[in-house]
């Protein structure tokens, strides 16, 4: 199976199907709809963490420092009201244990990937500044990537902005390229780009790319799912090949676990055409 014998089933999704794969440092070897907007779900939030290690490298954020766990954020909409998590609506159970506590920041950033946790990530913004300052930050990471299209200008679950127009959009060129940008060290120092992949290879949400790849893969990895959207993003690291980029976008009305399937079909195509030599 290669990537191309996939087009026709992504060509038929209902909806949006988009795909970027090639070498590390390379140009695709595949793409479908690859600048085509998404929704951004979860993914936005490697932005986030990149910005945080970037302020850090620079003197103006301690990773190491305690941060306050609270439920109340400032929203992106103009003169909005404050906002809150849902703790129904996060997949992280040990970041609301804190409630009314602290925490590390660089824990924050850890549960943030590996479990996705909306409240850390809402608390890790804030660490970045004021709300224009820290998507200024996080904005400046998808620049400094080469993303063309991608934006992040609101929180998870800031419904007042979303409800006035503000949202965070990717596409899977540019989730390859943040990727790319990461492992090249473009964003941090040769350490924080180290210590960035190793938090994403120990991502514990593997239900969609993994799927596809062998047990026991070295996958740098952030996916993001809401109802009609499921996305993810990884730097793969075959044994006996060298790494590749993989980022893959579905919009569209199919369940969750159809989409998962689907990406994990992704993967294995793409492992068959770059994982071994």
């Amino acid at each position: 199976m290669t990537l191309q014998s996939l087009a026709p089933e992504l060509d038929a999704f209902p909806g949006t199907a988009s795909v970027w794969c090639g070498p590390l440092g390379g140009s695709a070897v595949f793409t479908r709809a690859e600048n085509e907007l998404h929704y951004a779900a979860s993914t936005m939030k490697v932005g986030v963490m990149a910005a945080a290690w970037r302020a850090a490298e620079a003197g103006r954020l301690d990773l190491d420092a305690e941060i306050a766990v609270h439920n109340e954020h400032v929203s992106s909409a103009p003169g909005g009201p404050a906002y809150a998590n849902d703790p129904a609506y996060d997949s992280d159970p040990q970041v609301w244990d804190r409630l009314g506590g602290t925490a590390p920041l660089r824990w924050l950033i850890h549960r943030m990937i590996v479990r996705s946790s909306n409240l850390a990530t809402n608390l890790v913004l804030g660490a970045l500044g004021p709300r224009e300052q820290a998507f200024e930050q996080v904005n400046e990471v998808w620049k400094l990537s080469g993303a063309t299209r991608a934006h992040t200008d609101r929180g998870i679950e800031d419904y007042p902005a979303r409800d006035g127009g503000i949202s965070n959009e990717v596409t899977a060129a540019d989730l390859a390229a943040l990727f790319g940008a990461l492992a090249a060290h473009r964003l941090a120092s040769p350490a924080g780009s180290a210590a960035m992949i190793d938090v994403l290879t120990a991502q514990e949400c593997r239900d969609d790319l993994h799927l596809g790849l062998p047990a026991g893969t070295r996958v740098a990895l952030k996916n993001g799912w809401v109802t009609g959207e499921r996305h993810s993003s990884a730097l793969i690291f075959p044994p006996d090949a060298p790494p590749y980029l993989l980022a893959a976008c579905t919009t569209g009305e199919v369940s969750d676990a159809d989409a998962c399937a689907l990406l994990g079909r992704v993967a294995a195509a793409s492992w068959a055409q770059l994982g071994v030599n």
